[in-house]
């Protein structure tokens, strides 16, 4: 384990006369509040290594060394944005190999999955929910992490070269672009629609104010204890005591889960105090999307370019969906603003009649 400057300084020394690299994060999601990146797995000729961002260590070096540089990932999604939200790097190309999987026509392209189809090896998985911001780690952890890119370089070249015999490695350097692009923008949130949660379309106005309020009381109590929000109260909790509090009118006597901390009850029964204090004229409404209904001449050229698109799909065997979602047909149908550019050329030359 990388755990300082010094060591992470001579390992990228090698990592820039490295041929290929690989690479993949872990983080803590499902213990920590809001996530970070607890661990970075890089491998390069005959060496794999885990790096750790949570020790007292500068990260310059790292990203200098992989600056310009193709890394290897699988599922590059996730990664991407923990890279570049968490530490604002983005690399200029990569090679997923669970998108080549994808446009080769694999049902299954789970790591696991490619690496039994293109190299008859099979890795043991049974550290996927572990906590790794825990230190430290343990052995059955190490060897987990470090097997989630021990073997990317070789099945990378496997599934390059199916790219290549079938025409279709454009088609990967096109959707890993698109991928770098779309994970690289800075996360918006709508402060309006966040605290929404399920249940909440079964509200008055007064039961909006109220969940509004949970929810930011929620997500406070959450980055306090450092815990994820619904290990705090589930989402439909925080619908269910709304309506209850709506209907009563009161924060008295309200069915509160008996888990709760008795500092918890007391945080949840202000919240509800402020949001039955919301004045009427300042209660969230609910939002009504308008949608228009399609015209038969819109429907029908939904059902020609599904019957275009399943029909190359079927030529290619690929998902049809890679070559548009039904969401899409339906953008380009309408003839939505943006709908045909937001397709990849790839992609629009399948499309075509």
């Amino acid at each position: 384990m990388i755990s300082s400057t010094e060591e992470l300084r001579e390992f990228s020394r090698r990592l820039v006369q490295a041929p290929w690299v690989g690479l993949d994060t872990e983080a803590d999601s499902l213990h920590a509040y809001p996530e970070k990146l607890c661990l970075l797995q890089v491998a390069i000729p005959g060496e794999a290594v885990l790096i750790d961002p949570l020790a007292d260590i500068h990260l310059e070096p790292l990203w200098e060394a992989l600056d310009e540089r193709e890394m290897i990932f699988h599922a590059a999604d996730y990664d991407l944005r923990l890279l570049f939200q968490g530490h604002h790097f983005r690399p200029t190309t990569i090679f997923d190999t669970m998108w080549a999987a994808r446009l080769l026509g694999d049902a299954k392209f789970g790591l696991n999955d490619c690496l039994t189809h293109y190299l008859q090896i099979t890795l043991e998985k049974g550290a996927q929910k572990a906590n790794w911001g825990r230190r430290p780690l343990t052995d059955r952890m190490v060897e987990y992490a470090l097997n989630d890119v021990r073997y990317l370089f070789e099945l990378s070249e496997a599934l390059r070269a199916r790219l290549v015999e079938k025409g279709r490695m454009d088609w990967h350097r096109q959707t890993c672009a698109r991928l770098i692009n779309d994970c690289a923008r800075a996360e918006q949130v709508d402060l309006d629609s966040v605290w929404r949660t399920k249940g909440h379309d079964k509200l008055d106005p007064l039961g909006l104010a109220i969940l509004r309020e949970l929810w930011h009381w929620r997500e406070k109590d959450a980055v306090r204890s450092n815990k994820p929000p619904f290990f705090i109260l589930r989402h439909e909790a925080l619908s269910e005591i709304a309506a209850d509090a709506s209907l009563r009118k009161s924060s008295r006597s309200l069915k509160l889960p008996p888990y709760l901390t008795p500092r918890r009850r007391h945080g949840l029964i202000e919240a509800v105090e402020r949001g039955l204090e919301v004045p009427v004229a300042d209660r969230p409404v609910h939002v009504r999307i308008r949608t228009r209904r399609m015209t038969k001449k819109e429907l029908d050229r939904v059902e020609e370019l599904r019957l275009i698109r399943d029909k190359r799909a079927a030529e290619l065997e690929i998902d049809p969906t890679l070559v548009a979602s039904k969401a899409t047909l339906y953008a380009l149908a309408r003839n939505d603003p943006g709908a045909w550019e937001d397709q990849l050329p790839w992609q629009q030359a399948l499309l075509q009649p």
